[in-house]
């Protein structure tokens, strides 16, 4: 899911493996503030740096030398020691990302789930209190409007300390929180809105929590000796609690965008300067950079790059989210039945190439030299020390093991589908 938008971070890695990744600066009043815009024009995504938002860290940040950059209308590290040393303190150990950018609302009131279920096509009835479900918002072509994740935080009448929101629920009272990514938060919050009944009270809280990723092996255990009242360890992936950390009270989600283990903690504004600092004891501060590259090794989605408005789920390799078996019905449904009646014509799929010819988003996806796909997102793997991109193609051809050609350069490489994620813990 979870960040937005065009960032092919290893543009910015050298040739050199081992060499540090390189951001192109600019001329701003910090020499820590650096964009993608240089050379990499992306348009109204990343306007000029004072313009920009800036998360409760954003100091923090720049004290640690991180390099800045606009992303989704707010100022952003895109790294601090850098690329590949972040990637690779979240493969072997833990890194901390500040993620407060994204969405963050709150669902209160009577039946919420079947209030959401109207909207997404995952079956939301086997989701109870304390459990978290990552899915897709469906404009009524079956096109994902955002990619999200909906954590059920109990019902009035069965709540318990460890799933207790911040405030008491009143009998029968459901409270659902939504973590949406950042770009589209607007857009998000206008559709849930919309389609919402008006017993639904909705709580835009983006502006009032910050929102930390610890994520990699030790992750774990690193927060569990913050939290002794709490048995983070044994909570599954995908089930949150609250509580507090640190004296402030906290929202622990064993969730993320990186292929490892970890939590995402969310906090108020207040808090987050020292618990970003009590985090910085054991983990690495990692930006954009490190995240876009761990996602991808994940084959994790990115919205307005893998995933839009104008691709189902189905093409998405997402079909595990649609459960057109139950009778509930969503936006989209009737668009998603008659395409998997009538057959997908093009799928998202894993693509590894040799050397350092890496695959970038545009690039075309050619088959005995014809123009058949489109690249969506493409890195060296750092982990795994090969290209690996992700692409739509026609489904014919999207079997693995099916050989295929980027061009990169004017010059074509071949290129293998192979079974996603390309990592895997």
């Amino acid at each position: 899911m979870q960040t937005l938008l065009h960032i092919d971070c290893l543009n910015y890695l050298p040739s050199n493996p081992t060499a540090n990744a390189q951001v192109p600066t600019i001329d701003r009043p910090s020499a820590n503030h650096q964009s993608f815009n240089q050379t990499y024009p992306l348009g109204p995504f990343f306007p000029p740096m004072a313009t920009l938002l800036r998360t409760p860290l954003n100091a923090l940040c720049l004290q640690q030398q991180a390099k800045m950059t606009g992303f989704s209308g707010w100022e952003m590290p895109v790294q601090f020691s850098g690329i590949r040393q972040e990637h690779e303190a979240v493969r072997t150990s833990v890194g901390a990302f500040d993620i407060s950018h994204m969405g963050k609302f709150v669902l209160t009131g009577p039946d919420v789930i079947g209030a959401l279920q109207q909207l997404v096509p995952s079956d939301l009835s086997r989701l109870s209190a304390g459990k978290a479900q990552y899915t897709v918002l469906l404009n009524p072509e079956g096109g994902i409007i955002d990619d999200l994740i909906v954590y059920h935080q109990g019902q009035g009448s069965t709540q318990n300390s460890a799933q207790d929101s911040a405030q008491n629920l009143a009998e029968n009272q459901q409270q659902i929180t939504l973590i949406v990514n950042a770009g589209t938060t607007d857009k998000d919050k206008a559709w849930l809105q919309q389609h919402l009944p008006e017993t639904i009270a909705f709580a835009d809280i983006s502006q009032e929590q910050a929102l930390i990723a610890l994520q990699g092996p030790t992750a774990v255990k690193n927060l569990q000796r913050l939290c002794p009242d709490y048995d983070l360890i044994n909570l599954p992936r995908y089930h949150h609690l609250t509580g507090n950390l640190l004296g402030y009270p906290a929202f622990f989600a064993r969730t993320g965008y990186t292929g490892e283990d970890g939590f995402e903690i969310m906090v108020p504004i207040a808090a987050a300067k020292k618990i970003w600092q009590a985090f910085m004891e054991f983990a690495t501060p990692c930006g954009l950079g490190a995240r876009d590259t761990l996602r991808l090794e994940a084959a994790m989605a990115l919205y307005g790059q893998d995933i839009d408005d104008t691709t189902t789920p189905l093409e998405a390799g997402l079909s595990w989210l649609v459960h057109l078996d139950k009778a509930a019905d969503f936006i989209g449904r009737s668009a998603l039945t008659q395409q998997k009646a009538e057959g997908v014509k093009r799928r998202l799929v894993g693509l590894t190439l040799a050397d350092r010819n890496i695959a970038r988003h545009d690039y075309p996806v050619l088959h005995q030299g014809k123009t058949v796909g489109i690249i969506t997102s493409g890195t060296l793997s750092l982990t795994l020390g090969y290209p690996v991109a992700l692409g739509y193609v026609p489904s014919d051809l999207a079997k693995v093991g099916q050989t295929l050609a980027v061009a990169i350069r004017n010059k074509t490489f071949p290129a293998t589908v192979v079974k996603r994620p390309f990592y895997k813990v």
